[in-house]
């Protein structure tokens, strides 16, 4: 462990500290270059946009950045340690951006003292993106924040923390249930952790089938249910009318559990009450809910997943928001919707029922990877994402009327 702290240490320092860096698209070298750079050369583009507001995606960079834009209360899975010190994971979002879908990226690090503050410094400045990457946000302020940047912005606003997990989470799933044998629709489900990922990660799963009744969610106080007082909003949209307090009563029969929480809460013992053919999603990061040879060595037929990459079936959000983003901008949509995300989750679902290709096991580290219970998901490497993502998500939005351009010519072409 502290090999790894000085790898990560040095990572980000040498040989120049951070991430990402800002280059040069234009040639800047002789004078009549500079001067067509700046000026007085830059007027025409200047006056051109002025007279057509759209041609800022024509003669600027507008349209293939992205703000990554955080105020640092809630980092990974450390908590609310303040801006600078999300910065290290903001660059990271950035050099993912850049990485998988060639999209310019800038970190923007927000101190206020009310959400209000926050909406306001970010709205002001939304103009100068394609879409803004909302990041590490604490709920259930998140909610808040994004809904307002949603209404206030003519750019795409999305909270990763909320929908990337949702997407992965639940085209993993979808392929989980289909392997098990069993039907989204009457699987009983128990969701540890109630921020928001896990409401997220419910909301869509009942977009794609789920049924909200047959859902238990928990917070540090026990199962999320009607007869509480103390539950925000949020909270209350799952709340269950049931008797049932603990874990231990919601996990019993249950056929799908999902942990969005800490580590170690699901126990042997906990995983034995389950249904046959479970389907265990343990995403807390770094230590997951319950470790998989733990959760193989009690139930050969659970299928398992977990938010790190030295195990199979990795739930990782990088398997889509570069890819939902890509599609968005180049299409120009004004929102992503949620005919986008589900749009994604199956473009990602069906991705791992196709042959792996070679250059992809080179990558991973396997020998092989076939669609079955230790490959349900596909590898983030997978450089096919882009192309299958992206088009799914921008032909979403032409088919949901939020875009402004219709698709490219042979766009993301084998």
């Amino acid at each position: 462990m502290t090999d790894l702290r000085q790898q990560a240490l040095d990572y980000h320092a040498h040989p120049t500290p951070g991430k990402i860096s800002v280059e040069i698209t234009t040639p800047a070298e002789t004078s009549v270059d500079l001067a067509l750079a700046y000026s007085p050369g830059v007027a025409e583009p200047v006056r051109e946009i002025a007279e057509n507001p759209d041609d800022v995606y024509k003669y600027t960079g507008k349209g293939n950045t992205v703000a990554v834009i955080s105020n640092g209360t809630a980092i990974l899975g450390l908590g609310n340690l303040g801006p600078m010190a999300s910065k290290p994971v903001m660059e990271g979002k950035a050099l993912l951006f850049k990485r998988f879908a060639n999209i310019n990226s800038f970190d923007i690090e927000v101190k206020h003292k009310t959400v209000e503050d926050f909406v306001n410094t970010v709205a002001n400045i939304a103009d100068s993106f394609g879409g803004i990457n909302l990041e590490d946000i604490k709920a259930p302020e998140c909610f808040v924040i994004e809904k307002a940047l949603i209404e206030r912005c003519k750019i795409p606003v999305f909270h990763d923390d909320q929908h990337g997990t949702a997407i992965v989470t639940c085209a993993g799933m979808l392929n989980a249930l289909d392997i098990q044998g069993k039907d989204i629709k009457q699987a009983n489900i128990v969701c540890l952790g109630a921020g928001a990922a896990a409401i997220a990660c419910m909301e869509l799963l009942i977009k794609c089938g789920a049924q909200r009744e047959k859902i238990y969610m928990l917070d540090t106080k026990g199962i999320v249910h009607t007869r509480r007082d103390d539950l925000n909003e949020y909270k209350k949209l799952f709340a269950n009318n049931t008797d049932k307090r603990t874990l231990e009563d919601a996990i019993a029969g249950a056929d799908v559990f999902v942990g969005v929480s800490g580590p170690d809460l699901l126990t042997a013992e906990h995983l034995k009450l389950m249904a046959p053919n479970p389907v265990v999603f343990a995403c807390s990061n770094p230590d997951p809910e319950i470790k998989p040879e733990l959760a193989l060595a009690t139930r050969d037929d659970v299928i398992i997943a977990t938010g790190r990459s030295d195990y199979p079936n990795q739930v990782n959000n990088v398997l889509c928001f570069p890819f939902i983003f890509r599609g968005a901008l180049d299409v120009r949509a004004r929102i992503i919707n949620d005919e986008m995300k589900i749009a994604a989750v199956h473009a990602i679902k069906d991705l791992a029922k196709e042959k792996v290709p070679a250059e992809v096991l080179t990558a991973s580290g396997d020998k092989s990877l076939t669609f079955g219970k230790d490959y349900i998901i596909p590898k983030p490497m997978d450089s096919r994402l882009c192309a299958k993502v992206a088009k799914a998500v921008a032909q979403a939005a032409i088919d949901s009327g939020v875009a402004a351009l219709e698709m490219p010519e042979n766009y993301m072409a084998d």
